[in-house]
């Protein structure tokens, strides 16, 4: 079916209070960025409402993009007939006529009269619509309580609207709305699902990496800037810091210190983050903790890992099971490029016995010991190479590194 428009609604919780048309205004400009592909589309926002007028645009492929938009409890595409009863059954009737005729559908006709002088009410709508539509289409039997098909009816000035279908939105908060945080992107699983909660929980994100060129590979990098693509999809735009952490992980391994080496590695990753985020007015860190699954992320270590900064340390998995964050990265498609077999930094050099119970004290003994350390975290944030990625674009690299760089003879 060739539809006219798409009514897109907002949840309760955005519409109240002095909120309301702020929420409103940020799911506008998410909406109006993820359309930029589609010229031709008008976007009216209304109370609780926007509509996207097609003009001949895609419906389906629209739809896909629009249900990754925070704050959009639902949508549905719409055919427009002129506000009078003789149009309006007429396209009713050709509405059901693209329902399957070879078996009973229960149904029935929801009419609202929003403008007035429409000379039938509501309830009579309901009658004069349904007689005619029942009579075109024999496989339609009514079932006023249970329906399979409910035929919505909204009668305004401009047009009657005439919809079926309510597809799931991402629900949340508009994006944006609880302010920008930064992500530890890695090229596993849990991060980008991290991320994509974060962002469904209203916050902007921007993603920070981690790379140990050349001991990892420039496909390892590559794959994080997919992964950061698909999470563009949800947010129009996200830019992305690549962050040189050889020359740390090059003094970390040098420490002896094999059991605290992920410890280790971790805080210092936060503290680079820590300064990305006050360059760029971050006011919290997300990361794709979840308790227990890895050595990391006990207790006792996330509690030690997490004493490298003073900003808050958002987990979103904290309590997931992993099998409910791969469903979750599927369902956003994120998973077949976490599987992906190139290594990140911290899985190259995971121990066989890492610490699982850190002690504080220690790991900041080991850290005074290494003179240089405050100062290559300072290389490496100015280091940083900064991409803003878009879901439809070529993400522009400075320069790549020459492929026969030295590589260091030994990490300890």
């Amino acid at each position: 079916m060739a539809y006219d428009m798409l009514l897109l609604r907002f949840g309760e919780i955005t519409l109240k209070g002095k909120n309301r048309m702020r929420f409103e205004k940020a799911a506008l400009m998410h909406i109006k960025s993820l359309l930029r592909p589609y010229p031709a589309v008008e976007i009216l926002r209304e109370f609780g409402r926007i509509y996207v007028l097609l003009n001949g645009e895609p419906a389906r492929e629209i739809i896909e993009a629009l249900k990754q938009v925070f704050g959009v409890t639902s949508i549905s595409p719409v055919k427009i007939a002129p506000p009078r009863l003789e149009e309006i059954i007429a396209a009713a009737k050709d509405f059901v006529r693209e329902l399957p005729a070879d078996r009973t559908i229960p149904f029935k006709v929801n009419a609202r009269r929003v403008w007035k002088p429409f000379p039938y009410g509501s309830q009579e709508m309901n009658r004069l619509i349904g007689g005619p539509v029942l009579q075109a289409s024999p496989q339609l039997k009514v079932d006023v309580h249970h329906p399979e098909v409910e035929l919505r009816v909204e009668i305004r000035e401009q047009g009657a609207y005439i919809f079926s279908e309510v597809i799931p939105g991402a629900g949340g908060f508009p994006l944006g709305t609880n302010g920008k945080a930064m992500l530890l992107l890695s090229g596993g699983i849990d991060s980008p699902v991290a991320g994509w909660s974060a962002m469904r929980r209203g916050l902007e994100i921007e993603c920070v990496h981690f790379h140990s060129y050349p001991f990892t590979s420039k496909r390892a990098e590559e794959k994080v800037i997919e992964l950061a693509k698909v999470l563009s999809r949800y947010a129009g735009q996200v830019k992305l810091h690549l962050v040189p952490f050889t020359e740390i992980q090059t003094s970390l391994a040098r420490t002896g210190q094999d059991n605290l080496i992920i410890t280790l590695m971790r805080r210092s990753m936060l503290r680079i983050a820590n300064r990305l985020a006050e360059q760029s007015g971050a006011l919290a860190l997300v990361t794709g903790d979840s308790l227990g699954q890895v050595a990391s992320q006990t207790l006792p270590s996330m509690n030690v890992i997490g004493r490298a900064t003073d900003l808050p340390l958002l987990r979103p998995l904290v309590m997931n099971d992993k099998e409910d964050i791969i469903q979750t990265a599927k369902k956003i498609g994120t998973y077949d490029l976490s599987i992906l077999p190139y290594e990140d930094c911290c899985t190259l050099f995971v121990p066989k016995s890492p610490s699982t119970n850190p002690n504080l004290r220690i790991v900041e003994k080991i850290e005074a010991g290494l003179t240089e350390l405050a100062e290559q975290v300072e290389a490496a944030v100015k280091g940083t190479e900064t991409l803003v990625i878009r879901p439809h674009e070529e993400v522009k690299r400075r320069s790549d590194q020459e492929e026969g760089a030295a590589v260091p003879d030994k990490w300890f």
